[in-house]
């Protein structure tokens, strides 16, 4: 059996791959069972076989290498055996810490997001996975209830990207839970350097194998004013605004002196 690596695509992931292009879920267990026997953790399998076969199910689409079918196939057996991975793996005493997950629309997203919000479960933290597709409106009633340490914003896709500048910049106006950490994770943000300081992002990691040692090394760590571009003509205007109002008013009052 092959070492796994990220990315990979030979030796047993690419038996992996194989297997789930053509839905063959007996034949998927297998390799996971092997695989766990030969001494590789739920963990690795999550972050080293799992997720990569899904970028590289959903590249051989893209490129018209595989039908609509297969890639059902894939895509349905694949997440039904993260579920059975992330139920092996180890787990560790309650943190007393919180977080809450959205992701993008698409499968991988969704699939990321579940392994990200998997992995932070595994180490303790209280989690709540919503999936994609919340409006705004709901993503902010759910921090008010909830209020989490961590909201993690996972995406791959560049469409997704102008949704999660205009959440942001909407916490960030409304204040709402201060104390609450905005951690971007998914390859969009590792293609495009510096994307998520620019939309107001505390924390940045490029896959869900890493986001949990970001947050732990970084519990402080807040996005500052000047990083957070994502909003600040909007922000520029409203401030004018202000300014504007608060000039009329002592005008008028002055008038209104003078007149007595």
């Amino acid at each position: 059996m092959s070492v796994l690596t990220i990315g990979s695509t030979t030796g047993i992931a690419a038996e992996y791959i194989d297997l789930l292009l053509v839905g063959d879920r007996d034949g998927c267990r297998q390799v996971i069972e092997q695989a766990l026997a030969g001494g590789l953790s739920p963990a690795d399998l999550l972050n080293n076989l799992v997720w990569p076969a899904m970028e590289r199910i959903q590249t051989l689409f893209r490129e018209d290498h595989i039908t609509q079918s297969s890639i059902n196939l894939a895509t349905r057996l694949n997440r039904s055996l993260t579920d059975q991975i992330s139920g092996r793996l180890n787990r560790k005493p309650a943190t007393g810490r919180s977080a809450l997950v959205f992701c993008g629309n698409d499968e991988p997203e969704e699939l990321g997001g579940q392994i990200t919000a998997d992995l932070f479960e595994a180490d303790g933290w209280e989690v709540r996975f919503a999936g994609g597709g919340v409006p705004d409106d709901e993503v902010l009633k759910l921090i008010g209830d909830m209020r989490p340490d961590l909201l993690i914003l996972f995406g791959t896709l560049p469409s997704g990207m102008p949704q999660v500048r205009k959440l942001i910049d909407y916490l960030r106006e409304v204040n709402s839970c201060p104390g609450m950490q905005v951690l971007c994770c998914g390859g969009i943000y590792k293609r495009a350097e510096g994307l998520a300081e620019e939309i107001g992002a505390d924390l940045y990691a490029p896959d869900a194998a890493t986001a949990l040692n970001v947050v732990t090394n970084n519990p402080e760590r807040r996005a500052t004013v000047d990083q957070q571009t994502v909003g600040r003509t909007r922000r520029i205007r409203k401030a004018a605004a202000r300014k504007a109002q608060t000039v009329g008013v002592t005008s008028s009052e002055s008038l209104d002196s003078s007149e007595l």
